[in-house]
């Protein structure tokens, strides 16, 4: 009776959330109409936290400097390494590349503060000093971070509107071929940038990413606290539900991306979703504020976003009811000498797990066309099972929050 429940609970969530993707999905083959009005200069600012970078910061640091845009400059925050990082900022273009270090014991207390003391510190240097907040836009790479090219004329015609406070990219893995796991990675970002973050744009309620984020400077001078950035595990996130309950709009940009180093460990990745699923667990927190200041349509969606992981909790439950039921009717065929139910029962558990398999295939092909399109789907039904990482990383982070356990170490670079 237990393990019925169970499983049709789960299905009743996974009917209901293929329902909800299915509506996304269908929203985010919509398309934004933009005209360009008088185009202002903003000054950029890319902005990199680094701890212990040295094997991905050189690569970073030339892509940025060799932008094709003429107002930017890059700052790179050492927040308390201990190998050559700083001596890579120093080696880069000094008229395009500021370094700022952080020492114990202000360092090594988060990507966060980290960044809140980057912004600090280019209030107080005067590197802005000539510069409208309005017009100025920080962006946030990661040290392994790689922009495309054009991202800065990507981007910047998003802010000719002045409710913009903040600009997402795309995400993509750029080592995404070496193995089924990058891959998986890849096509992870590229489904959610191009169905969920693309659909979120007509509701109002696109998120902010660790890796490609770019900030209005006078948008995040609104929010409240120390700094822009909270000492979440998933400040990304928490200062995009805060900018929008500030009435800022922020927007997801299909047209550029930010390539970053895929985890190629599965027991490293594992501990990476682990420390964001715990972090989305802390979001918790920005209910009320949601529930007081955002409008109804993008708040709905947000607190369904938030409710994530509590639902992978729950339907990671579907795959052992499954597992049980099946051990039960094969028992059960064996003591009565014939089967007990027909082969098209599977059917069922098929559509039920890989009908989003097709949808995904044809976004991810659309991406990267030189695999073909049944290539791409064949892909898609393997990164069903790749979802399973989550629930693993979930009950991993959800024990961990139980524990009272904040640190993690970070990804390490290969």
């Amino acid at each position: 009776m237990i393990i019925e429940l169970l499983l049709w609970s789960s299905i009743t969530l996974i009917v209901m959330a293929g329902c909800y993707n299915t509506s996304l999905f269908l929203l985010s083959r919509r398309r934004i109409r933009r005209t360009r009005t008088d185009r202002r200069e903003r000054f950029y600012v890319f902005l990199l936290a680094c701890l212990n970078e040295e094997q991905v910061l050189a690569e970073s640091l030339a892509r940025i400097t060799s932008l094709p845009a003429g107002n930017f400059m890059a700052l790179v925050i050492d927040d308390g390494s201990d190998d050559r990082t700083s001596e890579i900022a120093l080696t880069a273009d000094p008229n395009l590349v500021r370094l700022h270090r952080r020492t114990p014991p202000n360092a090594r207390r988060g990507k966060g503060a980290a960044l809140n003391d980057g912004v600090r510190h280019l209030r107080e240097s005067g590197l802005l000093a000539r510069h409208d907040p309005a017009d100025v836009v920080l962006c946030v790479v990661d040290a392994d971070g790689r922009l495309d090219p054009h991202v800065v004329q990507s981007v910047d015609p998003y802010f000719d509107d002045p409710r913009t406070g903040a600009v997402q990219v795309c995400v993509r893995m750029y080592n995404r071929h070496l193995g089924l796991l990058a891959r998986m990675q890849d096509m992870e970002f590229v489904v959610y940038g191009d169905v969920f973050q693309s659909a979120r744009r007509f509701i109002g309620s696109v998120g902010m990413g660790g890796n490609g984020q770019f900030m209005r400077l006078s948008a995040l001078n609104t929010l409240d606290g120390d700094g822009p950035w909270s000492d979440s595990l998933t400040e990304d996130l928490d200062l995009g539900v805060r900018l929008i309950a500030k009435g800022w709009t922020n927007m997801h940009c299909t047209t550029a991306a930010v390539s970053q180093q895929a985890v190629l460990s599965l027991r490293r990745l594992v501990r990476q979703r682990s420390r964001w699923f715990q972090g989305h667990l802390q979001s918790a927190g920005l209910v009320p504020l949601i529930l007081r200041d955002v409008p109804t349509r993008p708040a709905l969606d947000m607190l369904y976003h938030l409710s994530s992981p509590v639902l992978i909790l729950l339907t990671s439950l579907l795959p052992i009811s499954f597992l049980v039921a099946l051990g039960a009717t094969v028992m059960a065929s064996v003591q009565v000498g014939h089967a007990l139910v027909s082969p098209m029962w599977l059917f069922g558990p098929y559509v039920l797990s890989f009908t989003a398999a097709y949808t995904y295939g044809y976004v991810y092909f659309k991406r990267e066309r030189q695999l073909g399109l049944v290539r791409c789907v064949l892909l898609a039904h393997v990164f069903v099972f790749y979802g399973y990482i989550w629930f693993f990383a979930g009950w991993w982070g959800f024990w961990r929050m139980l524990t009272g356990k904040q640190t993690w170490l970070k990804t390490a670079r290969t």
